[in-house]
């Protein structure tokens, strides 16, 4: 959905959007493995701020994951509240490169009178997601032999006996030193 800046009501707009689960796309092999499992619910607020213009908004949802682990599908609840600062750039034509002070680095630069909020609200469901996708804290993930999920029992694998050209070292005796 795209914001045109230009035609801020008053210097200020709400916006309420109810995303459903045919709006998320992955948009490459980086991406995690995610999908929607109810619609999202965003509430965005974008006004103006001296020369800044302010996205206000907050998420919720249900999100289907993937754990790291065992490979099984879960449900994971993001709520997200976010702040998000656009800036025109400097009218300075005569250089190329910009130095940014301190209080720009949180700022995006925008080139048009326009900002999509479908980027913004990507981005903001990624920075929501976990560091690592576990379904439970105590996951014990899947048998490196044959491959069963150990969260729902014990495998037939017999203990790993480590490698076997190591084996002649359990029958190796030691020498007791006085």
């Amino acid at each position: 959905m795209i914001i045109d800046l230009a035609t801020l009501q008053d210097n200020r707009r709400d916006i309420e959007l109810t995303l459903e689960k045919e709006w998320w796309r992955s948009q490459g092999e980086c991406d995690p493995d995610i999908a929607f499992y109810t619609p999202f619910q965003v509430k965005i607020e974008i006004y103006k701020a001296g020369d800044k213009f302010v996205i206000e908004g907050k998420l919720s949802g249900e999100l289907i994951l993937t754990c790291d682990r065992c490979l099984e599908p879960y449900h994971w609840n993001p709520r997200s509240s976010f702040d998000v600062f656009f800036a025109r750039p400097p009218v300075d034509t005569q250089k190329t490169d910009l130095e940014l002070i301190e209080e720009d680095m949180d700022v995006d630069f925008i080139k048009a009178e326009e900002i999509d909020i479908d980027d913004i609200i990507r981005e903001e469901i990624f920075l929501s997601l976990p560091a690592k996708f576990l379904c439970k804290e105590g996951c014990k993930g899947l048998c490196p032999s044959c491959g069963s999920n150990l969260n729902e029992g014990v495998c037939g694998c017999l203990p790993e006996q480590g490698h076997p050209a190591f084996s002649k070292l359990k029958h190796l005796k030691t020498m007791d030193r006085p």
